[in-house]
């Protein structure tokens, strides 16, 4: 691994995630390899490779849904190595999916409003006997997601028209939608343009930067498009064959001989990312 790609301008307070020596194996294959990198508050952290490096099995051992052989997962000054996703889910770790998780069959709003019931305080004895409070939870919940989410979105036109219905563009940005109803302290993205066209390419990434920048929530972002991943990134770890062989600043890691030879066996990497822009 380059040493020397380490941020130097890397914030002294604690990172809000901190992956430490994380092994993880499958019978005798081992998928994950004492892989250790932090994420700090309130940036954007890109987690890349060629196909085959690790990167599912990294993200699905941080939401939980696989358990790691070795290693901690400190989340907030915690171990949660241990919890399943749901505990996860409400410590404020969201997450979206390759393939689109939607209801097909419900609308966006209904969709986008899945992602906060596991945060609501009203249970269904409250729904069937307090409905009062059950109401006004309800309520609350609709404004948060009409008048903020769908708004942010850009998706008010399509609120009502079920998932099925839409292209798949539009379906990425209603799954980012319910993810963000979660109120997440870390939103993790699986491919988040992955199958996108250049334009919905754009959105996307202006929609991410605007996570951040002002409803202040940290990014740790899988995706294969290198030149998004340059563009809003402000770190990047690269996995190969289940181990992190370099991180820090895209503007280095880009060049990091390492991550060429990971890539393409020779050559320089910025070809693929120019490749990638004009698209």
């Amino acid at each position: 691994m380059s040493d020397g790609l380490n941020r130097s301008s890397r914030e002294t307070a604690a990172p809000i995630l901190k992956v430490d020596v994380l092994s993880l194996s499958f019978g005798g294959l081992r998928a994950l390899s004492g892989v250790s990198f932090e994420v700090q508050e309130g940036s954007i952290t890109a987690l890349i490779g060629p196909n085959g490096a690790g990167k599912t099995s990294m993200f699905n051992s941080i939401s939980g849904f696989y358990r790691p052989t070795k290693g901690r997962i400190i989340f907030e000054g915690e171990d949660i190595s241990r919890e399943r996703p749901p505990a996860r889910a409400k410590r404020g770790l969201a997450r979206t999916f390759q393939n689109i998780a939607l209801f097909r069959g419900m609308t966006v709003l209904d969709n986008i409003k899945l992602g906060r019931h596991a945060h609501l305080k009203t249970n269904v004895l409250d729904a069937l006997f307090y409905r009062g409070r059950a109401h006004r939870e309800e309520m609350e919940l609709r404004a948060e997601v009409e008048e903020r989410i769908i708004d942010f979105l850009e998706i008010q036109h399509i609120r009502h028209a079920p998932v099925a219905a839409l292209p798949y563009g539009l379906q990425k940005r209603v799954e980012l939608a319910r993810a963000l109803a979660m109120r997440p302290r870390i939103l993790m993205l699986d491919e988040p343009v992955a199958g996108m066209n250049r334009e919905e390419t754009e959105d996307m990434a202006r929609f991410i930067l605007d996570v951040k920048e002002e409803w202040g929530i940290t990014i740790l972002m899988v995706e294969h498009d290198m030149g998004m991943v340059m563009d809003i990134s402000d770190h990047v770890v690269v996995l190969n064959f289940g181990q992190v062989i370099a991180q820090g600043r895209p503007a280095d890691v880009q060049n990091d001989p390492a991550v060429v030879s990971a890539y393409l066996g020779s050559g320089d990497l910025a070809q693929r990312i120019r490749k990638t822009e004009a698209a």
